[in-house]
Formats: structure tokens, C-alpha cells, sequence
């Protein structure tokens, strides 16, 4: 049986997914599902390539903002290998961010190899 290739969107998604998970052990095989070998990840805060690097960074946002999740407040939008979408950082429920950003994404054979992150609100 053939796997279907998740879509950009989809990959949109998983991406939050992996931002939310709090086990180190399931989050780094979540990056490795999601993640290119070589992805890189740029944001206004710091700038990693490979999914060790990306995996600590996710880790030390977990660390800083402990008990927050990211949510998409629509649906991202995607064609060809690209998908954009805007994310909150909030306390479960809560429907006020104290972060938005907004991310483009690139994939590449199936996982995302790059993305360009935007930071809209910080808290602070």
C-alpha cells in the first residue's frame, strides 16, 4: 500500500503539533516526521539548521513560555510546496495571544525544509 504525501497544509498543522509537544522523546520523533534531515528555521529570535538544532530551539521556546500552545486561528493557506499561516501563543483557552507570528513554510519531498518565521505581537 502506498502512503499518501501529506499535504502543505497538513504539514502546517503537524508543525504546531510538534511545537505543542512537551515529551522531549515524542517531540524529536515528531521533528524527525515533519522535518527535512537539512531543514533550517529563521525567525527574528535566532536562526537553526537540522533537526537537533530545530528541536532544541522548540525546546527552549517550551522552556520560556512553559504551559503555553500554539494554535492557527485559519486554516493555512498553501499551493504548490508552500504553506503561510498565522499562529497564537496562549494559555490553554484563553482566547487572547500573548504571541502572533506568521510562517511560511517550504517543503520539500513530503517535510518541510524551510521556515521563514515573522513575529507580529510579543509579549513584553
Amino acid at each position: 500500500m502506498t502512503a499518501i504525501a501529506p499535504t502543505a497544509a497538513d504539514l502546517a498543522r503537524r508543525y504546531v503539533d510538534v511545537w505543542n509537544e512537551t515529551d522531549p522523546q515524542r517531540r524529536r520523533q515528531l521533528v524527525s516526521e515533519v522535518f527535512a534531515p537539512g531543514a533550517t528555521y529563521t525567525d527574528p529570535l535566532g536562526a537553526v539548521a537540522g533537526q537537533d538544532e530545530i528541536d532544541g530551539f522548540i525546546g527552549g521556546a517550551q522552556a520560556q513560555f512553559a504551559g503555553l500552545v500554539f494554535s492557527l486561528p485559519a486554516e493555512p493557506d498553501a499551493h504548490h510546496d508552500l504553506a503561510r499561516f498565522q499562529w497564537h501563543l496562549s494559555a490553554p483557552g484563553d482566547p487572547d495571544p500573548i504571541a502572533i507570528g506568521f510562517d511560511v513554510v517550504e517543503i520539500a519531498d513530503g517535510r518541510i525544509a524551510k521556515v521563514h518565521g515573522f513575529l507580529d505581537k510579543m509579549p513584553g
